[in-house]
């Protein structure tokens, strides 16, 4: 997105509270491939979604630093339960000390492993799931989550446009583009599924089980 276009939609969109500003610049700082946190635009796109959805019970699969999972909990009613795994053991302080510092740590779960030993474990129904994970994960954990995703949920999974290279020749080596262009078209084919792919950011496909 044009830098100008992206600071004017900025402008016109709801203010980054102070605490994520804060959470988005020390990551950003301090931890190897920073830029992959939320940010604002999607930050608020996630609470927006949230208000509509009004979700019961959330999972986000790939926390980072954080910055999602306290949209999704911003987003949500108190009693709103989320779970968030996450593979990196060695963010665990730094995501704790924010969800600390955010006010919603009861109401956040986390856990700390790979997605799919973790998914299993776990107990649905899921209005809402966030898939934002390696890559080459998408597709083994879509399907492993998506028999808990009530009927009528929502998947979101971030990252699909993939900096542009699902458009271009793949090289053979290149084995997280490949992954999402066929999760993209795992998806735009499943009969059992509504979605859409925004052009935000990164890309982001809203998902809904029929």
């Amino acid at each position: 997105m044009d830098d100008f276009l992206e600071q004017y939609i900025l402008d016109h969109s709801d203010e980054e509270p102070a605490l994520l500003r804060q959470l988005d610049r020390e990551t950003k700082a301090k931890i190897l491939n920073g830029r992959m946190v939320s940010g604002h635009l999607q930050g608020r796109l996630l609470v927006m979604l949230c208000r509509m959805i009004r979700p019961g019970k959330i999972l986000e699969l790939g926390t980072f630093t954080g910055y999602s999972a306290i949209c999704l909990a911003e987003g949500t009613d108190s009693d709103t339960e989320i779970h968030t795994v996450e593979h990196n053991d060695e963010l665990e302080e730094l995501i704790r000390h924010w969800f600390k510092q955010s006010g919603y740590e009861k109401k956040i779960h986390l856990h700390l492993g790979e997605a799919l030993d973790i998914i299993p474990g776990l107990e649905g129904p899921f209005d809402l799931v966030f898939l934002d994970v390696d890559k080459r994960d998408y597709q083994a954990c879509f399907d492993a989550v998506f028999p808990k995703v009530s009927s009528g949920g929502f998947i979101l999974a971030d990252n699909t446009l993939w900096g542009g290279k699902i458009l271009q020749s793949i090289a053979s080596n290149d084995t997280q583009s490949f992954a999402i262009s066929n999760f993209n078209d795992y998806i735009a084919k499943d009969s059992r599924l509504e979605k859409v792919l925004l052009p935000i950011r990164d890309g982001l496909t809203l998902i809904r089980k029929k």
